[in-house]
Order: C-alpha cells, then sequence, then structure tokens
C-alpha cells in the first residue's frame, strides 16, 4: 500500500472540491434554465429576479473555484464577441441618452448580462462527452414532464395555471405558460434533444426508443396547443432533420422511418384534435379566445417599421418597445400592444441597423459552427449535441417571425445557450480503446491499490 504525503493530500482534496464547484456550476445552470418555464416563463418581477440572481451567484461560485485552481482559466466561445458587442451597444443606449426610457433599457440590460452570464458558465463546465449525455437526458425527461403536465391540463382545464394561479391579464393558457405561443416556443427547442437521441447511434435501443416516444409527446403538444408558428417551426425541425438524414446514405431507412413519425403524428393529432385544431391550422385569419389577430399583427408589423424608420442606426432603446409604440399605433384596439409580436422587427425598433447587423453576425457564427461540428452528428456525441441545439435555435428563429418567444425571459436565456452551446468548441471525449484498456488495468490492479 502506497503512503500519500501531505501535499499530494491536499492537492487531491483540491482537486475534488474543484470537481464539485465544476458541477454545481453546470447542473446548477441547466436548473435556473428549467426553473424559469416552471415560473410562468420567468416574465414575473420575483421569477426574473431569481434568474438574474441566480446568475449571479453561480459566476461567484466559478471565481471562487478559480481562487482554489489558483489560476483563471477562461475558455472562449466565438459567440463571445457578437454578445459582448451588443451589450456595449445596449450600455451606449444608456450612457448617451438615446434611450427614451432609461428605466426600462437598464432592466433589460440586466436580463441580457444574466443570459450572457449563463451562456459563459454553460461554454465553462460543459466540457466533456460524459457531461453532455447527462444534460440530454435531463432536458429530454424535462420537455416530457411539462408536456405531459400539458396534456393533463388539457384535458381538465378551469382555466388557471397548475390549476390554482388565475393571469393577471388573461391568456391562452398552455401548460405553465399563459400564452400558449411561448409554450410552444420551448417545446421547440427541446424536441430536438430526444429526437436527435432517437435517430442517432449513441444510446442504446431501449433508450432512444423512449426518446422517440418522449419527441413525439412533446411535438404533440405543440399542435394541440394550437400555436401555429410553432406547428410551422416543428415542421421545418422534422424536414431539416429529415434532409440531413438522407444526405447520409446510411440512414435513408431512419429518415424514412422519421418522415413516417410526422405523417402518422399530424394524422393522429388532427383526429384527436377535432374541429378546433383543424380549424386552426386551416385558418390564418380566424381567432380564438381573446388573441390578437392576424390582421392586428400586420398593422403592427407596419408600424414597427415606421418606428425604425425615424431612428434606423440605434433605435429606441432595448426595452422600450411598448412605451414608444403608442406614438406610432395606426389601428384602434383595447389590447395593451407590449410586443412587436415579430422579435426581427423589435430588434430594429430598440437596437436599429448596429444592434440588428450584431445579432445576425452572431447567428452566423452559431450556423457556422453547426455546419463544421455536425458531419458526423449520428456517432459523434459533439455533433450530435450541437445539431440538437442548432434544430432548436432554428425553429424559435422560425416561430420568431410571427410571435414575441425572445421577449420571453425563460425561453430568450434557453436559446441563448443552446446558441453557445452550439458555437462552443467540440466536447472532449475518450476514445473506446482508452476507455476498454483503463477498464482492464482497473480490474488487474490489487483491491489495496485501487483503494
Amino acid at each position: 500500500m502506497r503512503l500519500h504525503s501531505k501535499s499530494e493530500l491536499a492537492t487531491g482534496s483540491k482537486h475534488v472540491r474543484s470537481a464539485q464547484l465544476m458541477s454545481v456550476l453546470l447542473f446548477g445552470s441547466f436548473g435556473i434554465l428549467m426553473f424559469g418555464p416552471l415560473a410562468f416563463g420567468a416574465v414575473e418581477p420575483w421569477s426574473i429576479f431569481i434568474v438574474e440572481t441566480g446568475a449571479v451567484l453561480l459566476t461567484l461560485v466559478w471565481f471562487a473555484k478559480q481562487w482554489i485552481d489558483e489560476e483563471i482559466s477562461i475558455l472562449w466561445n466565438p459567440v463571445f464577441g457578437p454578445m459582448l458587442a451588443f451589450g456595449v451597444l445596449a450600455l451606449l443606449q444608456i450612457i448617451l441618452g438615446i434611450s427614451v426610457y432609461r428605466h426600462d433599457s437598464i432592466a433589460q440590460a440586466m436580463l441580457y448580462c444574466a443570459y450572457g452570464l449563463l451562456c459563459f458558465l454553460v461554454t465553462q463546465t460543459l466540457l466533456r462527452a460524459s457531461e453532455a449525455r447527462k444534460v440530454a437526458v435531463v432536458l429530454a425527461f424535462y420537455g416530457t414532464a411539462v408536456a405531459s403536465l400539458a396534456l393533463v391540463q388539457g384535458v381538465a382545464p378551469n382555466g388557471k395555471l397548475y390549476w390554482m394561479r388565475q393571469p393577471l391579464s388573461g391568456g391562452w393558457i398552455y401548460g405553465p405558460y399563459v400564452n400558449h405561443n411561448h409554450y410552444a416556443g420551448l417545446m421547440e427547442m427541446l424536441v430536438p434533444i430526444p429526437l436527435v437521441i432517437a435517430v442517432s447511434h449513441l444510446a442504446q435501443e431501449k433508450t432512444r426508443v423512449a426518446a422517440g416516444i418522449g419527441a413525439a409527446v412533446m411535438a404533440g403538444t405543440v399542435f394541440l396547443s394550437g400555436s401555429r408558428g410553432g406547428m410551422l417551426a416543428i415542421f421545418v425541425e422534422l424536414a431539416t432533420l429529415g434532409i440531413l438524414l438522407l444526405r447520409q446514405k446510411k440512414e435513408v431507412r431512419i429518415a424514412l422511418g422519421v418522415v413516417a413519425f410526422a405523417v402518422v403524428l399530424i394524422s393522429l393529432l388532427v383526429w384527436l384534435g377535432g374541429k378546433e385544431l383543424t380549424t386552426r391550422v386551416s385558418s390564418i385569419s380566424t381567432e380564438a379566445r381573446g388573441e390578437i389577430s392576424g390582421g392586428m399583427r400586420l398593422n403592427i408589423d407596419r408600424d414597427a417599421t415606421k418606428m425604425f424608420a425615424h431612428r434606423p442606426l440605434l433605435g429606441w432603446g432595448l426595452g422600450t418597445f411598448p412605451v414608444v409604440y403608442p406614438q406610432f399605433r395606426s389601428f384602434y384596439t383595447n389590447f395593451f400592444v407590449n410586443e412587436a409580436h415579430n422579435d426581427y422587427l423589435q430588434l430594429l425598433a430598440e437596437m436599429g441597423v448596429l444592434g440588428f447587423a450584431t445579432m445576425s453576425w452572431f447567428l452566423f457564427i452559431v450556423f457556422r459552427q453547426v455546419r463544421r461540428k455536425t458531419h458526423k452528428w449520428t456517432k459523434d456525441i459533439s455533433g450530435a449535441v450541437t445539431l440538437a441545439c442548432g434544430l432548436g435555435v432554428l425553429g424559435i428563429l422560425i416561430h420568431s417571425l410571427v410571435d414575441f418567444n425572445l421577449q420571453i425571459p425563460a425561453n430568450a436565456a434557453l436559446f441563448y445557450v443552446f446558441c453557445a452551446i452550439a458555437g462552443a468548441p467540440p466536447l472532449l471525449q475518450r476514445s473506446l480503446k482508452r476507455r476498454r484498456i483503463e477498464t482492464e488495468e482497473e480490474q488487474l490492479l490489487p483491491t489495496s491499490e485501487v483503494g
């Protein structure tokens, strides 16, 4: 039996504490991301406070880890450049008095700082393929659980969130969200995770079947929620995944399986959803349950374009759309129009051409990295994770043409973190050969030495 010196024991203890803090940072970050949707999308002051405070506290834990390691080690992510540039633009709006309402701009800038901190923490902690597997399983199970809750709530609704909380200003409740479109936005980002697991070669057959069932449940609730933007986003995600599978000649059978999955799913949903679902899909003008109509959304889009034309360079200020919009509104309504119902136009109105260009740079980097890292995604965990995140980002970007999911903190935080994961360097993986050798060596060592 080998004796260890005090210095060796101290070093080993330091490494253990550092590894423990790493786990706290990783799962704490994703814990915040999973808290947001359950807290009604994190749209209320108390839930926004928890998200922002949680991100700051985890960052302090990261500094504590650096102190224990006695070095500052930062892994750079290509998306950090445009994110920092966007933050500088928002800061200039506040300092130079460009924002027409500094309070709202400061509040929104603090929220974007929280998103940035979460992206930074995930980049620093999600480094290994084994960690990515655990996170993927957790998110797939989480998404299925939330979708199951939404299904049960849809069968026995009482007009309240969790059957207990009455929405303050009404809405079309689905799952834990007041607005069914925002529930669909959450599922658009989560569905690709179990879907990619189901069609890749990175899990056992039982796990793949379970993942496929989870993906079907999650995608099904998007259709049952009645969100047309969500339905379109799911179609695009499935079509993109099918095309990627067809491009790999060995995966034709799986690609056909994805197509069959989509056809059966839609047929079943039309049957289960009945007249309400078919009417919702086929109509672009008939609205229900007090929702802003499609025609009204087009009017808001035109008005937002006029807002942009008045301040094209740096916009009116981050988060100031509801303050500025009334002076540009061209129609009468009883609704309070607090968002543009088009994330791209709202970005132009609030941040101008410079802000829009910065966000375009951000998305260019994300999809460039997705293209580079997904060549062997069916057998490579890093490529599979990147593809799942990329599909989720693509879905929410499609939906953002007709809604404002990226103004909902829970969905926006998940979107930015998925972008950071897609843009990060490839995950570290141990080769199967090395893993097999290590296992054999452990089996041959005497019990005393292993201990």
